[in-house]
């Protein structure tokens, strides 16, 4: 039998601010973009996306969270994929480019 005392448990904490997220129940679709759309339609969807997120209280959290984990796809505390990437700066930038290639 696996003995599980040792292990630290639900770390509820980490994943708390989702709970108090503004976009919470609405629909991800607005979050994360349909295959193969460009130009002008993304940039609206993701506009309506950041106006949910600037009325949010756990906008940086999410940030945060994107951030950490390297997210990749969608609007994450009121910033798109490109904004997300330059935070992050050129090593993760050509890192993403180089799996793009190998796909």
């Amino acid at each position: 039998m696996t003995d599980v005392s040792r292990l630290p448990g639900a770390l509820h904490h980490h994943w708390d601010w989702q709970l108090h997220a503004a976009c919470r129940g609405a629909d991800s679709s607005l979050f994360f973009h349909p295959p193969n759309e460009r130009g002008d339609a993304r940039a609206v969807r993701e506009e309506h996306a950041k106006r949910i997120c600037v009325r949010c209280p756990v906008r940086s959290a999410c940030l945060r969270h994107s951030l950490e984990t390297r997210e990749k796809f969608g609007v994450w505390g009121g910033m798109g994929e490109e904004e997300r990437r330059a935070l992050l700066g050129p090593a993760h930038r050509e890192l993403h480019a180089h799996a793009s290639r190998a796909a």
